[in-house]
């Protein structure tokens, strides 16, 4: 790991310190997740009610500069700039550098329609049928670890050798027997849990934004 993903996973542990013990969990996930990234992968993401605001959340982070800066690459810069001139360089002086990441929450298209047509509980599970590869990530946020549509969606991405993450409460239901790596936080009310995913989540997207674009 680089020295700033270093420094900032201290930082978690000093400030959270009832998270501590998932420390091997976390090292193993950031530096799968960035290993797949870098393979050309994609960050696939889902979750229920104030976890799929996390979704968005998550998404958001990747996709942009979050904590550290991402600047176009030189080659590209100049590509840009030599292809459109003016707005070439409005371009590069402005795009950020990007990890891709999709939330299946916000497709409200295929999900309206699967769950009309077919089965409303498996409207993620068809989504990870049709995205995810053997380079792919897919995390499922769930506080209760039970929801079927996130546990049907981490079956089927298994199936594809996707790397599967699990964002649970501390009893990790259902969840936490098919991920590849769980996140049991030490909560197990709802919004106590959500407030132990949000560091957690941010520690993982600013560990693997350092490792793919920092020093």
């Amino acid at each position: 790991m680089k020295k700033q993903t270093i420094v900032a996973m201290e930082e978690f542990y000093s400030r959270y310190p009832q998270m501590a013990y998932m420390r091997p969990q976390i090292e193993s996930a950031v530096a799968e997740i960035t290993a797949r990234v870098e393979k050309g992968g994609k960050i696939l993401v889902c979750g229920n009610g104030g976890s799929a605001a996390d979704c968005e959340h998550i998404v958001g982070e990747f996709l942009k500069e979050f904590y550290i800066k991402r600047p176009v690459p030189t080659a590209m810069r100049e590509k840009m700039e030599s292809a459109y001139g003016e707005a070439g360089k409005y371009l590069a002086d402005n795009l950020q550098g990007s990890i891709p990441a999709i939330s299946l929450i916000s497709q409200s298209g295929i999900m309206t329609a699967y769950a009309n047509d077919a089965a409303p509980d498996l409207c993620n599970a068809q989504q990870a049928y049709g995205y995810c590869t053997d380079k792919d990530v897919l995390i499922g946020i769930s506080t209760s670890g039970n929801s079927k549509n996130i546990y049907y969606a981490l079956l089927v991405a298994n199936l594809k050798g996707t790397y599967t993450v699990g964002l649970v409460g501390q009893k990790g239901g259902i969840m936490k027997d098919v991920c590849d790596v769980t996140f049991a936080v030490p909560e197990t009310e709802t919004f106590k849990v959500q407030e132990c995913h949000l560091p957690l989540y941010h520690l993982i997207c600013r560990a693997v934004e350092n490792e793919i674009f920092g020093e």
